[in-house]
């Protein structure tokens, strides 16, 4: 069974009451469920985290970079300022896809700029929590 890591960044755990008009009205625990079911459908297994500190994904990158593990990955503010996470992004070798629930080009110009597309083999953005799905779909078709 394939693993992969799922990481999301700050805030996130404040999903389901923050912002639902942008973010949705899923909690994270119930992204987390559906990662895992759609991973248990495309043989995966998911390993789920979130963080609000910088340095903590930054070492899940080093852990995933060291163990050749896949990474979907949701930066979400860090996306836009955090060259830290962006080098610790670059050491991954299996493969990493960048998510997002909103569409950040249809945000704030601040949002426009991303750290970690660049490196990502895709990007998928503004789907809400199908994002994920989607993510780990295109990882199983490929």
């Amino acid at each position: 069974m394939r693993k992969v890591m799922v990481l999301n960044g700050p805030n996130l755990d404040q999903l389901g009451t923050r912002e639902t008009e942008i973010y949705g009205t899923l909690t994270l625990g119930e992204i987390e469920n559906l990662c895992i079911e759609a991973g248990e459908k495309f043989g995966m297994e998911i390993d789920f985290r979130q963080s609000n500190d910088e340095a903590v994904i930054i070492g899940w990158l080093h852990e995933a970079a060291a163990a050749k593990t896949f990474v979907v990955f949701n930066p979400a503010a860090f996306t836009h300022y955090s060259i830290a996470i962006r080098d610790a992004a670059a050491l991954l070798s299996a493969g990493l896809i960048e998510v997002h629930l909103s569409n950040p080009l249809a945000r704030e110009e601040f949002r426009h700029t991303s750290f970690i597309s660049g490196l990502a083999q895709g990007t998928i953005s503004g789907f809400g929590a199908q994002s994920y799905v989607l993510a780990l779909q295109a990882i199983a078709s490929s």
